[in-house]
């Protein structure tokens, strides 16, 4: 965990600010300041943005996690007002990290973050529950201006990764690009087969299997099981999200 604490510099004022917000209530908590999770397999961003982030007056750190299982969990002890979700993460996808994480605490705010390679995962992580999106290469003043308009309720958006996506909804592909057999093939992928399993299950060669994947992933647009899985979902292949990531 990183829990920074003590002076920062005010980059306006050029002295220490003061942090606001009165003395503790009795949950711990201090009234007016931010509270932030960040959950991030890259140990440099998630100090990066710590820090950068501690430098505000109004917002905490109160926690930072390395992927979404732990995130999870520091979630559901600190009870954080904003969480800023990285997508792409081994293990737990941040899409189904968020899905849990609200269903538990359905007012917490949770912002993802995206290297905006994948308009997919972006548009699914919404469909989960979280209430804006960031890129990684954001201004620092946008990472912390996002962090006090979720704190609000707000949806902060970075419109380069908006138009991304708004374009790649606007062409849907269709399932009818798919053979009947990459069919098949998808949607035991989405209900959690690894690739022995499904070649067992159609009694095909599991080359076999990795070829339609392969096919598969170039004529739908997407780059790995867990985005597969999520767009066979999204257009009625299989009737529910898979639970855990696919296996391989």
């Amino acid at each position: 965990m990183i829990t920074m604490r003590g002076d920062a510099t005010d980059p306006a004022a050029g002295a220490p600010a003061v942090r606001r917000g009165g003395p503790p209530r009795p949950d711990g908590r201090r009234a007016g300041v931010i509270r932030v999770l960040l959950v991030d397999d890259h140990a440099l961003l998630r100090a990066g943005m710590a820090r950068l982030l501690e430098l505000a007056y109004d917002v905490s750190v109160v926690g930072s996690a390395a992927s979404g299982a732990e995130g999870l969990e520091m979630a559901a002890a600190l009870h954080p007002d904003v969480v800023l979700m990285d997508l792409s993460m081994p293990g737990m996808s941040g899409v189904e990290a968020t899905r849990r994480l609200l269903a538990a605490q359905p007012d917490t705010a949770v912002v993802v973050l995206t290297s905006f390679a994948d308009p997919d995962l972006v548009t699914d992580a919404l469909d989960a529950g979280a209430i804006g999106y960031l890129l990684k290469d954001a201004e620092p003043d946008w990472l912390v201006g996002a962090v006090r308009s979720a704190a609000r309720g707000e949806s902060p958006l970075d419109p380069r990764a908006a138009r991304i996506v708004l374009a790649g909804r606007s062409k849907p592909t269709p399932v009818s690009v798919l053979s009947g057999r990459e069919k098949e093939v998808l949607v035991l992928v989405a209900e959690g087969l690894a690739n022995k399993q499904i070649a067992r299950v159609l009694g095909i060669a599991e080359r076999t299997v990795k070829a339609h994947l392969t096919s598969v992933f170039t004529q739908i647009g997407v780059t790995d099981r867990t985005s597969a899985a999520l767009w066979a979902h999204r257009r009625g292949l299989v009737s529910s999200p898979p639970k855990t990531p696919p296996g391989r």
